[in-house]
């Protein structure tokens, strides 16, 4: 499942972060919870919640249903 989850962050997820000016890394998965590690604008913006609740998490559960969480962690 780790490589199916970077290879949606590298080719959906980032590339429109990259747009706002932020992007994210990949850091690791643990009982379907996906971490990730917000980067550039998108590391300090306050919506930053709402990028991961209501983009990210939505791009993978498409590909990948049993995932049920992105956390950010630093």
């Amino acid at each position: 499942m780790e490589e199916q989850v970077k290879k949606i962050l590298d080719e959906k997820v980032i590339p429109l972060l990259q747009t706002h000016g932020g992007s994210c890394e990949f850091v690791g998965i643990e009982n379907n919870v996906v971490k990730v590690r917000l980067q550039g604008a998108c590391g300090h913006c306050p919506g930053a919640i709402m990028t991961l609740r209501g983009f990210v998490l939505k791009v993978l559960q498409e590909d990948i249903p049993s995932i049920e969480d992105v956390v950010n962690v630093q």
